[in-house]
């Protein structure tokens, strides 16, 4: 097994008494000292930062860097400009299957920041060429309804970049890429520091009141969210359009990678749909649960867990297309019936 990379901020988490855990590659905080349920109400309520250092960095760079990743991904880059940031997808040429969802970072003319999945930043650094910068920098996710007005005692200059807008800020003498992105469900930026710098930032924003919070809130905060997970809602098997994505696709840019293999899905029709399903009570559904319908198998949970804002049960599953929003379904967790209903996403709506 390769060694276990760590964040710049490591002994910034060990002092706060995080619980490490391993994900895609890397040693992570789990959690602090107040506990996932915590961490998520205060993204909720207020302002939390993630440590997403885990996440890669892919920098594309040249006159042809804008058709390089024009080829490679299904988004067109044309619907935007320098100074924005664009959601897309890089698909298996055989399948159609998503490889990786990914955040383009358009940071000028000729400079893309291309942002990964952690364990998938190799391949697409393999697909699209480009140098991997992970190494030289932290991103410090900060979100929620109070996440601008607490950063811009801080940094006022990262809190004013707006929604999927990317700017290159300085804050203390260090240049920083900032970008109106996260995964949350909430507002806020996302700020790539070069790591000796990151230590500093961090204190400060715990200092602005801005709480820690792990891996475990930014799970149940997407969740509710309604957004995918790769590896549960995306990956082998997985497509586009069976995860509702099919917006993040450009049928009219021109040749992307797996573009015939989707096409000939869509001309098909897709055999399943990602759904979202609200449970009964506080006992939470899990990944790999089979979902029934009149006692009788019609998938699978990808990802399932408790709502704290809601205080019952979520779960996203690949069902039949032609299940209807409202339909009653059965959850077998570990033998044990668990009542479901199919409905629309997000579980939450965004708190501000």
């Amino acid at each position: 097994m390769a060694e276990l990379r760590y964040s710049p901020l490591d002994a910034a988490h060990r002092a706060l008494g995080a619980k490490m855990v391993p994900f895609g590659g890397w040693d992570m905080p789990l959690s602090y000292a107040s506990g996932t349920i915590e961490e998520h109400l205060a993204c909720r309520s207020g302002a939390v930062m993630f440590d997403v250092s885990h996440l890669g960095t892919v920098r594309v760079t040249g006159a042809d860097a804008f058709e390089q990743l024009q080829r490679a991904f299904t988004n067109d880059l044309g619907k935007i400009t320098p100074g924005r940031a664009q959601y897309t997808h890089l698909l298996d040429e055989t399948d159609a299957s998503v490889l990786d969802d990914i955040i383009v970072w358009w940071v000028d003319n000729e400079t893309f920041d291309v942002m990964p999945n952690a364990s998938n930043t190799d391949r697409v650094r393999d697909a699209i060429g480009g140098v991997e910068t992970t190494q030289t920098r932290a991103v410090i996710a900060v979100q929620g309804p109070e996440a601008r007005a607490r950063l811009a005692t801080v940094f006022a200059d990262a809190s004013a970049v707006k929604r999927f807008c990317v700017v290159t800020v300085v804050w203390q003498g260090v240049s920083c890429v900032v970008a109106g992105t996260g995964y949350t469900g909430e507002d806020g930026v996302e700020i790539a520091i070069p790591a000796h710098a990151a230590g500093a930032l961090w204190q400060q924003l715990l200092g602005a009141g801005i709480a820690p919070a792990g891996l475990g809130a930014r799970d149940t905060l997407r969740l509710e969210a309604g957004l995918p997970l790769h590896g549960h809602e995306l990956g082998p098997g997985i497509t586009s359009l069976q995860a509702g994505l099919g917006w993040v696709v450009s049928w009219t840019k021109g040749e992307f990678r797996g573009r015939a293999a989707l096409a000939a899905e869509q001309a098909m029709g897709v055999s399943r749909l990602l759904r979202a399903i609200a449970t009964e009570g506080r006992r939470p559904p899990r990944e790999g649960c089979a979902v029934l319908l009149n006692d009788q198998p019609i998938g699978v949970l990808t990802s399932g867990n408790f709502s704290p804002v809601l205080q019952h049960g979520i779960a996203l599953a690949f069902l039949p297309p032609d299940i209807a929003i409202g339909t009653a379904v059965t959850i077998d967790v570990r033998g044990s019936a668990l009542a479901g209903t199919v409905v629309e996403a997000p579980f939450v709506a965004k708190q501000t």
